[in-house]
């Protein structure tokens, strides 16, 4: 098989809560007939994203279409899990003709471009392109440093002083694998912020990439799709904090599956996640809920303290209406307090 003939591949990469499988969906309701299907894997027990994905009604995308591969990093289990998954997408009868990947949060995409090297698939697959997508507000109010200034002070007074943040981390690691990065919610900061966020992401950079702004995630797919990058062939040029065959370590985070109270209207349940949402290393919460007299599910999840609602479905008739949310934080994080939030203490 040339490389012709290759099945293209796009890695959506980013932080918690940036706006990626609001970017997938987009990209599936703009697919305009051409065959896509998509690889989603979470870090966690609850699988959100893929079960947002799978119910989201879009003409032409099936439940076979979205494969899910929960509780795990993608890029740790490369030979286990990711593999194996991207051999049954092209092994059906009609394989697609374009496969989406988005990767958890807290997973580097570079271990995952390398995967595209492996015998089992490198004859068949390349890497079109990866994006990452940010999360404009959260980087304007200083999320992935703590205090940037000072840490560049200090560093500047003693080369050996190391400020090691492992936010800080993930996210340059994912914006330096990066063909195209997509600035997100930038509707939610003005020029003077979304200014000064594009000049820290391009002071990690050492090649241009192009900074998109985007809102909702929505924007022209021909600009994500059909980069013809082949990035598994220019792993040079795409830096990392974590050596070639180094594994990255999750334990900086913590990932939990909490219940939802019943009965709650969305507002209220909203609150109570909002409240939850400003537990001590507290990242991301995202979940489903069952509303009283209404036939849709609820989604709540927050990034921050930045909570959002809507209804995405309707429930099944033999589906459980159990409300669920999956919290990620640092390690440690205070559980005890993001439960007596959602209880109404």
């Amino acid at each position: 098989m040339t490389s012709l003939t290759k099945i293209p591949c796009t890695i959506i990469t980013g932080f918690l809560g940036a706006g990626k499988t609001t970017l997938v969906r987009h990209l599936l309701e703009n697919a305009e007939g051409k065959r896509l299907a998509v690889l989603v894997n979470e870090f966690g027990d609850l699988g959100f994203d893929g079960e947002f994905l799978k119910g989201c009604g879009i003409s032409g995308c099936t439940e076979e279409d979205v494969v899910e591969l929960p509780n795990g990093c993608i890029c740790c289990t490369v030979a286990d899990d990711f593999v194996p998954a991207l051999e049954k997408l092209l092994n059906r009868a009609d394989p697609p003709q374009h496969i989406l990947i988005e990767t958890s949060g807290l997973a580097l995409p570079k271990p995952l471009v390398q995967a595209f090297n492996w015998p089992a698939i490198r004859a068949r697959v390349t890497v079109d392109g990866v994006i990452a997508v940010v999360d404009g507000p959260a980087v304007a109010g200083g999320q992935f440093a703590d205090d940037p200034e000072a840490m560049a002070a200090q560093a500047a007074q003693d080369a050996s002083v190391e400020h090691d943040n492992p936010l800080e981390e993930v996210f340059e690691d994912q914006i330096l694998c990066a063909d195209l990065i997509l600035l997100n919610k930038s509707d939610l900061i003005d020029e003077a912020a979304k200014a000064r966020v594009k000049a820290e992401i391009a002071a990690h950079l050492p090649k241009a990439i192009k900074i998109v702004e985007t809102s909702h995630g929505k924007v022209e797919p021909a600009l994500i799709v059909g980069l013809g990058a082949a990035a598994e062939a220019d792993l040079a040029a795409r830096p990392s904090h974590h050596g070639e065959g180094e594994d990255h370590d999750h334990d900086d985070f913590d990932s939990v599956a909490l219940a939802l109270p019943a009965g709650l209207s969305p507002e209220a349940l909203s609150a109570r996640v909002a409240k939850a949402a400003e537990a001590d290393g507290v990242l991301r919460l995202k979940g489903f809920a069952a509303v009283p007299g209404k036939p849709m599910r609820l989604v709540v999840q927050g990034v921050g303290r930045r909570v959002s609602h809507h209804f995405d479905r309707a429930w099944g008739e033999s589906e459980a209406r159990d409300g669920r949310l999956t919290v990620i934080g640092l390690k440690g994080f205070d559980v005890k307090a993001v439960e007596a939030a959602l209880a109404g203490a």
